[in-house]
């Protein structure tokens, strides 16, 4: 939510940066250098834009992408899993592109290993 938040701020900075710059373009100036810093402020605008669009969008999902393929590479046989589609199960065999888990009925499934969101949290701290 805040993501959407930020980018939402990015885009209304953005559209109120361009209607000032279009209104002081509407007024004639006989200076040439007004008109100049009114380009470089334009653009240092722009370029701020960017700078938050790449920290609060670009940057973060990058992170987790990472992380997402650091925890796929350690997966290892015996090691309990989660899929996106809801399917919890006990990794089996492990393949270049797939892998196949066992889940809490018996039955072995195979499935890709982008399926993987995470490893299941372990059970030693049961609640009653």
């Amino acid at each position: 939510m805040k993501k959407i938040r930020f980018l939402n701020l990015g885009v209304i900075l953005a559209l109120f940066g361009i209607l000032v710059f279009l209104a002081g373009c509407s007024t004639t100036t006989t200076s040439s250098t007004s008109n100049s810093s009114s380009w470089l402020l334009l653009i240092i605008f722009i370029a701020v834009i960017f700078g938050f669009m790449y920290f609060f969008t670009i940057r973060p999902q990058q992170k987790k992408q990472q992380e997402k393929l650091k925890m796929l590479q350690s997966l290892q046989i015996g090691d309990d899993v989660i899929t996106n589609g809801g399917i919890y199960g006990k990794i089996q065999n492990i393949y270049a592109d797939s892998l196949v888990i066992k889940t809490g009925s018996g039955e072995t499934m195979r499935v890709a290993k982008w399926a993987i969101i995470g490893k299941q949290p372990s059970e030693t701290t049961k609640t009653s």
